[in-house]
């Protein structure tokens, strides 16, 4: 699956493609703490707070349709001592789930981070969450952090894990 990937930067056409990704992830109740689904017109803002030369929002195409999108936000805004930390952030179309995608993304965004000079990356994921977990270990990503049965679903709890990596930059 991975050779017929295509990672590029998000462009406003792609915010469509990019709710309908993240709307599935709030529907499974393990991806995200977001309980409400959105419409593309409420995700603008959003989108316009990143930029291909800071903080990008990458998609992952195969055969011109976006399958997944991951960005790298930033830590603590506006501090200066932890702008070379960023967040990252990845969700694949359930459709495309165990073929390689989450690997291929992990890989691109740590490869661009160079560019981007930032040298330590963290991922914020719920604990009932083991397929992004597996991830990030498989990547170098440890658990520096958790929040033990700090995320309230309707008829859960469940801890948010820090998860981080320091890169070689």
């Amino acid at each position: 699956m991975k050779e017929k990937l295509l990672m590029r930067f998000a462009s406003k056409s792609d915010i469509e493609r990019i709710t309908d990704i993240y709307n599935q992830a709030i529907e499974s109740k393990i991806s995200t703490g977001d309980t409400k689904k959105f419409k593309p017109e409420e995700r603008i803002t959003w989108f316009d707070h990143y930029s291909s030369d800071k903080y990008p929002i990458y998609v992952f195409e195969i055969y011109n349709s976006v399958v997944a999108y991951a960005t790298l936000s930033p830590y603590r805004n506006g501090r200066m001592a932890m702008s070379k930390i960023a967040e990252i952030s990845f969700f694949v179309d359930f459709n495309y789930h165990q073929k390689g995608i989450g690997s291929y993304i992990m890989e691109n965004v740590i490869n661009d981070c160079k560019r981007l000079k930032k040298k330590t990356l963290l991922a914020f994921i719920l604990d009932v969450n083991p397929a992004s977990a597996s991830l990030l270990e498989k990547f170098g990503f440890e658990v520096w952090g958790k929040l033990p049965n700090a995320i309230e679903f309707d008829t859960y709890r469940c801890s948010h894990l820090i998860y981080g990596k320091r890169l070689n930059i």
